[in-house]
């Protein structure tokens, strides 16, 4: 059974994430294995929000190579784009990053 802390592992701060925030738009990296549900339930109880829609990509990994030697591949790992309801506060953890 995975905590909430294990399903939500970081939040994604890039230039794109942090100009969606403005539409209670917010980018998280989670488990492999976690589903929409279970994305939604860790979100509204870590940060006290109301949460309208999950929506998950799974980025695939990527060969990288260092030097001469044979090439290896980055992990593959799963994106949430959550939006929050019209009527929900802000995550204060974004707030001040924009």
């Amino acid at each position: 059974m995975a905590t909430t802390y294990d399903i939500i592992i970081r939040p994604i701060i890039t230039e794109r994430a942090m100009a969606a925030t403005a539409d209670k738009k917010y980018v998280f990296e989670v488990a492999k294995d976690a589903g929409k549900i279970e994305i939604k339930k860790a979100v509204e109880e870590i940060f006290g929000v109301k949460v309208a829609s999950v929506n998950t990509v799974t980025v695939p990994g990527k060969e990288k190579r260092m030097g001469a030697g044979r090439p290896g591949m980055t992990k593959t790992w799963k994106k949430a784009y959550v939006q929050l309801a019209a009527d929900s506060k802000t995550i204060e953890f974004f707030e001040g990053m924009v």
